[in-house]
């Protein structure tokens, strides 16, 4: 089988799930005997030398992608990386006016209506959570035959990980952990370290710091906290990274959704206590196992970081991600869903 991946251009840019979520799934499908090449905007993909092609995103970025490759009969499939605060009811809503307003105005487009039409030409769609595959079928009105629900993945390095390295670099153990970037409103980072100011324990929150105001927002209130130490992003495949996840005692990562944050998957599986939002699916991963706090409510997230820091450390939750979610199990799911899509084209 021959596979060919693509995604939005950015994507290599932009340190996080989606890139990781590439190349780990190509990793473990290349194991499996399936030949993944990446895709090359400046090389003619001919239909004859791909089966399928896999795209990550829905989104504008894709979007164009996605029509080419309809109107010149190369099926694909795609994973649409999306979730959304509104009620179903509201995206039914926007797709119906998104209609209207076509018959007017050429041209017009709605991120709700980009993402309707790649999941309507794909032959199939491979969301990472079945609350996101809820969004689809009822939301953007998705057969449900086309969905199959792959999880994302964590690397088996993590549950191996040690908590020397990190704990003799920066002197702290025991503490509070986020991984993520500072500054975008997503990610619910300011919310975080309000939270934290009442917390009489050690914090480090690591990641890329966005440029401008929300950034400098975050930096401002983080110096007012001297429990508090903001590093900047440490590199996903080094050793110091997966050492933090080890050291640490609590991940918090409260943001307002997560698919399910691959940051959360590799803290849970090197041992640490998760403390998390309930949006956009993450009970598929870590059930009745962790913390769920309402995002919006500093006081929500204050509580659920003492709540987890008050218990004791067990395994359960550490065995139930090495037994469900590591990458080579995504892999074997993610090949037999092509399979069953080259199938239905007969192929």
């Amino acid at each position: 089988m021959k596979v060919c991946f693509a995604s939005y251009q950015a994507v290599m840019m932009l340190r996080g799930g989606p890139r990781t979520q590439i190349f780990q799934t190509k990793r473990c499908l290349e194991r499996l005997g399936v030949g993944v090449t990446l895709f090359d905007s400046w090389q003619e993909l001919r239909r004859e030398n791909v089966d399928l092609v896999h795209i990550f995103s829905a989104n504008i970025g894709t979007f164009h992608l996605a029509r080419v490759f309809q109107q010149q009969g190369i099926p694909f499939v795609v994973t649409p990386i999306f979730w959304t605060r509104r009620s179903l009811t509201v995206v039914r809503a926007a797709l119906t006016a998104e209609r209207i307003a076509k018959r007017l105005v050429r041209g017009f487009w709605t991120d709700y209506g980009v993402i309707a039409e790649i999941c309507r030409w794909a032959k199939a769609v491979l969301p990472n959570t079945t609350e996101e595959s809820l969004l689809y079928t009822e939301g953007f009105g998705v057969p449900p035959e086309k969905i199959s629900v792959i999880p994302n993945g964590v690397e088996k390095r993590f549950y191996d990980a040690k908590p020397f390295l990190f704990s003799k670099k920066f002197g702290v153990r025991d503490f509070i952990l986020n991984v993520g970037h500072v500054g975008p409103e997503r990610k619910n980072i300011l919310r975080l370290i309000q939270a934290l100011e009442g917390i009489n324990k050690q914090a480090v929150i690591i990641g890329r710091i966005e440029k401008g105001e929300d950034g400098r927002k975050c930096l401002d209130l983080a110096k007012k906290n001297p429990r508090l130490k903001i590093l900047d992003s440490i590199p996903h495949d080094s050793e110091l990274l997966a050492s933090a996840y080890a050291a640490c005692d609590v991940f918090a990562l409260p943001s307002l959704f997560e698919t399910p944050g691959i940051a959360a998957l590799e803290a849970a599986l090197a041992g640490a206590k998760i403390v998390i939002t309930p949006h956009g699916g993450t009970k598929d991963y870590f059930a009745l196992q962790t913390e769920y706090v309402d995002p919006y409510s500093v006081d929500s997230i204050r509580k659920g970081i003492q709540k987890a820091a008050a218990k004791r450390k067990d395994s359960s939750l550490r065995e139930r991600i090495r037994r469900e979610f590591l990458w080579e199990r995504v892999g074997e799911k993610t090949k037999k869903a092509y399979e069953t899509a080259l199938a239905k084209e007969g192929r």
